[in-house]
């Protein structure tokens, strides 16, 4: 969605802005919790302004969400370096992201909180954070396919696949691990993580 700033003449809302609010409001009391009310009395804009840009706050958080998650996947992804190969920046970038990810506050809040909401991206659909993330790991891939990187595939297929990894490692490592023993500690799952995507993606 392309923000719409405020022009002085009774324009649409600071897209930023509004998320900003929603997001102060859902790390404060959690998702079932908000209301557009409160956003709108944080944002300082009245309800009809945010209903005439959201219809409810599930699309609104809907918006925060994929903000976010791009804003912690492109943060992750180290830049090109001499001599270093596309497939070991896809690989240091995706784990560097998982471990983001998780760290997140706003992420830790939802899934502690909220997990509901993370329901139908994991079993019926995918949503638009997804399908960024799919569009920059398939541009990545090809990337590593034209360097020779990455093994040769179809680049849609294979950032599929990817995503559906490191998805489950942001999503269920904390009911695998033991953060008391050094070798099943997050820190050891995500080094198999790293193994598991260089296997993968070595020609």
């Amino acid at each position: 969605m392309t923000p719409i700033r405020h022009n002085g003449s009774g324009g649409g809302p600071d897209n930023d802005a509004v998320l900003d609010a929603v997001r102060d409001c859902v790390l404060a009391v959690g998702v079932r919790r908000t209301t557009l009310a409160d956003v709108a009395r944080r944002a300082g804009l009245s309800r009809m302004t945010l209903y005439r840009r959201w219809p409810d706050l599930r699309s609104l958080v809907g918006d925060l969400m994929t903000r976010e998650w791009i804003a912690v996947a492109t943060a992750a992804m180290p830049d090109a370096a001499p001599g270093t190969g596309t497939r070991t920046r896809i690989v240091d970038g995706l784990v560097a992201g998982v471990e983001a990810f998780r760290a997140h506050p706003l992420f830790r809040k939802i899934v502690d909180v909220d997990p509901e909401l993370l329901l139908p991206y994991v079993l019926d659909r995918r949503g638009a954070s997804q399908e960024a993330l799919l569009g920059l790991l398939g541009e990545a891939l090809r990337e590593g396919h034209a360097d020779g990187s990455v093994r040769p595939g179809h680049a849609e297929r294979q950032a599929r696949t990817v995503l559906l990894t490191v998805q489950s490692f942001t999503l269920s490592l904390r009911t695998m691990t033991d953060e008391d023993d050094a070798e099943l500690d997050s820190a050891a799952f995500l080094g198999e993580l790293r193994a598991l995507l260089e296997r993968t993606l070595t020609p």
